[in-house]
C-alpha cells in the first residue's frame, strides 16, 4: 500500500515540482549514470544505455521525471512487463525529488492495476512509501501471474504530479 509522508505530500502540493513520464528518457539514463558520492563508478555503461534506449522506443522501458520548471531534478527508469514494473535506477539533484517521482509512479501504477514493483534492493528510501521484501517463492509466483496479464499501452498513460 502506498504511503506518502505528510511532509512529502505538502512539498508535492506546493507545485515546486511536477512529475511526468517518458518525456526525457535519455536524460534520465544519463542522470542515473552520473557519479555518486557513495559509489565508485556506475554499472550504467554506454552499452546498457543503448540497450535500454532500444527497449524504450517500442514502449517497454519508461522514465519517470521530476521537473522544477525546465530543469530535470530527479528521475527513475525501468521496464514494464505485463502488470509488473521492474525499477532499474534512480537519481536526484534536489531533496525529496526522487521520492516524489517514485511516489507518483506508484500511484499511477496502482491506478493501472499493477500490483508489484521490483525494486531489486531494499532501502529506506524505497521502504518509506511502502516497499517491502518478499520471499523468492512469492516473487516467482507473482511474476508467473502478473507478467502474463496484458499491460496498458503506455502511449496512452499519463502521469502528472501534483494531481
Amino acid at each position: 500500500e502506498l504511503h506518502v509522508s505528510r511532509s512529502l505530500r505538502k512539498r508535492l502540493r506546493s507545485g515546486v515540482m511536477t512529475v511526468i513520464a517518458d518525456r526525457a528518457f535519455a536524460d534520465v539514463m544519463a542522470g542515473c549514470a552520473e557519479p555518486r558520492a557513495d559509489a565508485d563508478g556506475t554499472w550504467i555503461t554506454p552499452a546498457i544505455t543503448h540497450a535500454y534506449a532500444r527497449l524504450h522506443r517500442p514502449g517497454h522501458a519508461h522514465s519517470i521525471e521530476g521537473w522544477s520548471g525546465d530543469e530535470l531534478v530527479a528521475g527513475l527508469y525501468g521496464v514494464a512487463i505485463g502488470r509488473v514494473f521492474f525499477g532499474e535506477s534512480m537519481f536526484t539533484r534536489v531533496t525529496d525529488a526522487s521520492k516524489a517521482a517514485y511516489a507518483a509512479l506508484l500511484g499511477m501504477l496502482g491506478r493501472l492495476g499493477f500490483s508489484m514493483v521490483d525494486c531489486q534492493q531494499s532501502t529506506g528510501h524505497l521502504a518509506s512509501p511502502g516497499a517491502r521484501e518478499i520471499s523468492r517463492a512469492e516473487f516467482l509466483g507473482r511474476l508467473r501471474l502478473l507478467c502474463r496479464i496484458p499491460g496498458p499501452d503506455w502511449r496512452e498513460v499519463t502521469i502528472a504530479w501534483p494531481v
